[in-house]
């Protein structure tokens, strides 16, 4: 079934490949290779055994976190790209001792900094201006400049307050003070966005990873193929699925992409879809991943933190609109194989759906346990993964050994399960690497964010932003909206869709909140999350459209702006639950009422694909075009008469596309006559 990828199509081996940004791109071997093996698996037992065994006291557990990821960070990342990536050099050992004491420093001395809070020594404050300036570096090589770029800014802020104009003045900071706000409270390095990524994200990190180890990604993938392949567009009908699946465990848009997209794009591009249109389906499909509950991205984890709710509340709040960019997608997807004429793969090439559930219907087990552990018990996001990773382990360990006791029972002898066993062991600690590696980036990242959480916190610049939007937006509430998520979008340039939220909501939701105090919060700080999942497929920097590139052999700038062109269907949703709430759920009265909301809201998702695609039946015409966006704002959004115009001028539309069709003229040999779609497909695609 599975087609490999076209030779040619692989990234060099000395070329930088941005999905390795997940897990590190140096590939050192001998002793140093070992080393950051142990490290990694080092890292996930760390939490493992803080999870089962009771979490540290706040500031112990962050700092070592911290600390095992940025000694990763500097061990894996080289300085440069031209640096040598089979090799660590001796510097980055010393900068990565020198960060780690630094991070470690908390644990090291806690019992002494908190009798002495307020009044931190020379040495305190040599090691906070230590590891500031180490943490800085280690974001830059892990994540990317732009991040480091931002946090400088804010610190220098700090410093220059009383030289700054207007509004943004404030009295200034010395660099005691600083320091001590970055390093030695909660409000900084060591806060929340931090707090979360050294408890639940990490937990649900490694338990997408192990479920990859043990089989689940590929497990989905050829599940959604069984089931879609054959329809019109197939592969992408089954990327989009496969993508959405993958979402629940992974919560990394890059990891899901290249997980996928190896298999996916290849056949999108066999049945023909252009290069750049395979590339930019599973792109927008991998990154709307961190939307898709249970697990969704780390930035619903810090979320919940920052609005003191349950993570639960979050993900019901994420459900209807996670399901509208999916389904929307999806039509996306349709309405294209039906513009290009794009036919599925033949049945026969596709193995029987029902076969293929049942081949794998364990890695199932975990997911379903997390659901039900989030979801009905209402246990902590912290005992949920846990348990789930304990059930993946448990999978993991028995698949190969039932696998071969199964045949014995059939007579066959073939198999060993010691052998079963130790392959299972190693595919077990691989998957342990993998945890740790993939957490690298996101440790230091929520770490370098809180610099930006502790300076604003300092400074009171949240109070200032707000009076600076009211001023620009000139106190109407679309205006700021529209600042914001263009802010969002700009910052997604070079940030990583955790750094962005966490930025975002400290600077931004804030700021929302106190100008429109009547809006929900969480409705706010959603309005922020989906802005900022667009990071990494926005041009030019989008890093996902980079790591799909070579698997799909288009231009990752191209490939970038058809995804962000995909991805307006998720753009509208934020403006539409921030006016009606209902949307998320807020407000909803009944099982009945939201299952209106959410039926309603389909219909309008597919009048505006039909819009943005120009096609529904046939080619679309610019007033058709209007007049289905007219129908699908009236549609998403909740409301019994904005749903009955809605419903009435989406019917018109489909009514007068269909007696087009009927009025086309037949050809001599049978068929209808093309010509009028050719043209309107030149003037309106």
């Amino acid at each position: 079934m599975a087609e490999q990828i076209p030779q040619g199509t692989a990234v060099p081996e000395q070329d930088f490949r941005p999905e390795e940004a997940e897990i590190g791109f140096r590939r050192p071997t001998g002793w140093q290779a070992a080393l950051i093996t142990v490290l990694a698996i080092s890292f996930s037992l760390f939490h493992l055994y803080t999870a089962g065994a009771g979490m540290l006291v706040a500031s112990l557990q962050r700092s070592v976190h911290l600390t095992f990821g940025i000694i990763l960070a500097y061990l894996l990342y080289p300085l440069t790209r031209r640096e040598s990536r089979e090799k660590i050099p001796w510097h980055s050992f010393l900068l990565a001792a020198a960060a780690g004491a630094a991070a470690f420093y908390i644990f090291a001395q806690y019992d002494e900094l908190v009798h002495r809070i307020g009044s931190p020594t020379k040495v305190d404050l040599m090691f906070g201006a230590v590891l500031v300036v180490l943490l800085l570096e280690a974001v830059r090589r892990s994540v990317g400049p732009a991040l480091a770029i931002i946090a400088t800014l804010f610190i220098a802020y700090g410093f220059l307050g009383p030289y700054m104009p207007g509004l943004l003045a404030h009295r200034g900071y010395s660099f005691r003070r600083i320091i001590d706000q970055l390093y030695l409270t909660n409000e900084g390095i060591f806060g929340i966005p931090l707090g979360v990524s050294s408890t639940f994200v990490f937990l649900f990190v490694l338990f997408g990873a192990l479920l990859q180890q043990a089989g689940g990604g590929e497990y989905f993938t050829r599940l959604a193929f069984s089931v879609l392949g054959h329809f019109r567009g197939g592969p992408a009908k089954a990327a989009v699925v496969a993508s959405g699946l993958m979402g629940t465990v992974s919560g990394s848009s890059i990891a899901n992409t290249v997980t996928t997209g190896t298999f996916t794009i290849p056949l999108m591009k066999r049945v023909g879809f252009p290069a750049v249109k395979a590339g930019a389906i599973e792109v927008t499909a991998s990154t709307n991943g961190q939307l898709m509950p249970p697990i969704m991205g780390a930035a619903a984890f810090i979320m919940a933190e920052f609005l003191g709710i349950s993570y639960f509340n979050v993900v019901v709040a994420a459900a209807i609109p996670a399901i509208l960019t999916y389904v929307g997608l999806l039509y996306i997807v349709h309405l294209e194989a039906l513009k290009l004429d794009i036919r599925g793969l033949d049945r026969s090439e596709l193995p029987n759906p029902v076969a293929v559930f049942w081949s794998g219907a364990h890695y199932l087990i975990p997911i379903a346990g997390l659901l039900y552990s989030l979801l009905i018990l209402r246990r902590t996001p912290v005992t949920a993964a846990f348990q789930s990773i304990v059930l993946v382990i448990l999978v993991l360990l028995l698949e190969g050994p039932v696998r071969v006791l199964a045949r014995r029972m059939r007579g066959d002898d073939s198999g060993n399960i010691g052998a079963e066993l130790k392959e299972a062991v190693r595919k077990l600690l691989k998957g342990m690497e993998i945890g740790g590696r993939n957490m690298v980036g996101i440790a230091v990242a929520t770490a370098t964010a809180g610099i930006v959480v502790g300076i604003i916190t300092l400074t009171g610049l949240g109070l200032r932003l707000a009076e600076i939007i009211d001023t620009l937006a000139q106190g109407q509430l679309f205006p700021m909206l529209l600042v914001t998520a263009l802010a969002c979008i700009i910052l997604g340039l070079g940030l990583p869709t955790t750094a962005n939220y966490v930025v975002m909501a400290t600077l931004a939701a804030p700021a929302l909140l106190l100008i429109a105090p009547d809006l929900p919060p969480l409705a706010v700080h959603l309005f922020v999350f989906f802005f900022g999942i667009m990071a990494d497929e926005t041009p030019p920097v989008g890093l996902a459209a980079y790591a799909v590139a070579p698997i799909s052999g288009a231009s990752p700038l191209q490939t970038g702006v058809q995804s962000f062109i995909y991805s307006m269907r998720t753009a509208i949703l934020p403006f539409m639950f921030i006016f009606s709430p209902e949307l998320i759920l807020i407000g909803v009265e009944s099982f009945w009422h939201g299952l209106q909301i959410a039926l309603t809201a389909l219909i309008g998702m597919f009048a505006f694909a039909a819009a943005t695609q120009g096609y529904m039946r046939t080619f679309t015409t610019w007033p058709e075009r209007i007049v289905l966006l007219l129908a699908a704002f009236g549609l998403i959004r909740p409301g019994t008469s904005t749903d009955l115009l809605g419903i009435a001028l989406f019917a018109a539309v489909y009514a007068l596309q269909t007696l087009r069709m009927r009025q086309r003229p037949l050809r001599a040999g049978g068929g209808v006559v093309k010509e009028d779609d050719e043209v309107l497909s030149r003037r309106f695609m």
